[in-house]
Parts: C-alpha cells; sequence; structure tokens
C-alpha cells in the first residue's frame, strides 16, 4: 500500500478548478476498469448532488472499452481523471485517495450510485452536527438489468462498536471518512484481493477506535454481481479473507465470520 507521504500520481485530462468552500469537501473516488454500461450512471449521480464542494476523483486502469471516452465525455468542472495500468481496485482506490484533496472520502463503485441528489448534504449535515470522523449510511442491492428492482436491503443501523465483535459492519460504499482517518490508520491494503475493505473498516473502527455516526436512510444502491460474490470460488476466497482481517486485527475468529454471513440472511427477506 502507498507509504504516507508518497508523493501523489500524476491526474491527466482534467484540471481541477478550485471554488467557495462549504463546511466540508468531499472526495469521491471511482475506480472504474471496462464499465461502459454503467460508468455513466455513477459519474451523473455523483455530478447531481445538491452540494457543492464536491471533488470526483476517477481512476481508470486504461479500459478497453468505451469508458474512458464516456468519463471524457462527462460534463463535470470538478471531476479529475487518472488513467493508467493499476494492480487492481483497492491499488487504485489508494491512488484516488493519494489524490484527494477533500476533508471527506467517500467511495462510489462504478457499478453503484447514490438514491437522491442530497445525500451528500446529509452526510455533510450529519459529520457537521455530530463532529464524528466517520458517517455511514444503509445500502440497497439491486438488480443489474433493472436498476428500480431491489433484491437485498442492507439496514445498517445504530452504531456500537462491541457489533464488530460480531461480525457486523457498516457497507462499505455508503461508509465516509475524514481524510485524516486514512492518514494516522492506512488505506487499503493490497495484499487483500476482496476484502481490503474489511480490513480497513476494522482497522479504523476498532484498532484506530474513531468516532462514528449514523444516517438512518438509504445513501447508495449497487448492482447485484460485484467482485465478491460473483461465483462460489469467490465467496469462499472472501470468507478466508474476512477471516484474516478479523485476526490481524484482533477482533475475532471463526465466531465473528459467521455472525457475520448469517447477518446477510435477513436481508434478503426485509421489505
Amino acid at each position: 500500500m502507498p507509504k504516507l507521504g508518497q508523493k501523489a500520481p500524476t491526474l491527466v485530462l482534467r484540471a481541477f478548478h478550485p471554488k467557495q468552500r462549504d463546511a466540508v469537501k468531499f472526495s469521491i473516488i471511482t475506480a472504474v476498469y471496462n464499465r461502459q454500461a454503467t460508468i455513466k450512471q455513477a459519474l451523473e449521480s455523483v455530478g447531481r448532488q445538491s452540494y457543492t464542494d464536491v471533488e470526483h476523483i476517477v481512476v481508470d486502469g486504461v479500459s478497453t472499452d468505451d469508458t474512458l471516452a464516456i468519463v471524457n465525455a462527462h460534463d463535470n468542472p470538478d471531476l479529475r481523471v487518472i488513467s493508467e495500468a493499476d494492480d487492481g481496485i483497492y491499488d487504485a482506490l489508494n491512488k484516488g485517495i493519494s489524490a484527494a484533496t477533500g476533508d471527506i472520502i467517500g467511495i462510489m463503485h462504478s457499478d453503484d450510485f447514490f438514491t437522491h441528489d442530497d445525500v451528500l448534504a446529509n452526510v455533510a449535515k450529519c459529520f457537521e452536527q455530530t463532529g464524528a470522523q466517520a458517517v455511514y449510511g444503509d445500502l440497497e442491492y439491486v438488480s443489474a438489468r433493472d436498476p428500480a428492482r431491489v433484491v437485498r436491503h442492507w439496514r445498517s443501523g445504530d452504531y456500537d462498536r462491541r457489533k464488530l465483535k460480531r461480525g457486523w459492519m457498516p457497507p462499505h460504499p455508503a461508509l465516509f471518512v475524514r481524510s485524516d482517518v486514512c492518514a494516522r490508520h492506512g488505506n487499503y491494503d493490497t495484499s487483500y484481493q476482496i476484502a481490503a475493505d474489511y480490513d480497513a473498516i476494522l482497522r479504523w473502527l476498532w484498532k484506530g477506535n474513531i468516532s462514528v455516526a449514523y444516517v438512518p436512510e438509504v445513501l447508495v444502491k449497487m448492482r447485484v454481481g460485484g467482485e465478491s460474490n460473483r461465483s462460489l470460488e469467490r465467496i469462499m476466497k472472501k470468507s478466508k479473507e474476512d477471516y484474516r482481517a478479523l485476526r490481524s486485527n484482533n477482533v475475532g475468529g471463526l465466531l465473528a465470520l459467521a455472525l457475520k454471513n448469517m447477518s446477510k440472511i435477513p436481508q434478503f427477506l426485509k421489505k
């Protein structure tokens, strides 16, 4: 993973245009490779936000389809683009974090989109009112073919650090952290191929014991079929990496892993 103080990668294609600051500035990071079918909706979702102080950093792994052309055609003066080879999604996200100039880091995957135009405004308000170092909300998984159809409801609930030992975690795409959290406690560990987000969350929330606040609403919609659940082999690999993350962060072991997996069942039933 990048060392603190490492020189940020060179930004290409777009220039950053500073403007009047709001209470906090968001840096929304999108790592993308060959997602021409979905990247436009992700870009538009960020661009339509009513909160104005937002930079969107897109890290493209040298896509071979029309992804980069779609990104370049997007009309957003605060869009910044890095296009170069990377070592996977977490390496790409780390590049985005290194390039970020905002107070708050958020992740917008190339298959995801915000549920409405005031998501970042509501998150910013929560940061301001609570003084928290991280804010999270709820997530809905939607059909890849029909994003209007919800197939899984992830209701996070109020934060209690002790729940981490029972396999609880906030949804990664609906989690926003202050940039100094990454600076103090590290970015994504690229030795993980699937579960670096879980490892980072445990490192920030358990080891770092940062202050956390909850926005009780669905912030992000995610298309099903992501990297961690697209095959049985990937599901097994994800479980092994989750177990490693639990152990390496001294949170728990097999019981926490079992509870983590069991907690997903009600999400398919809840309406």
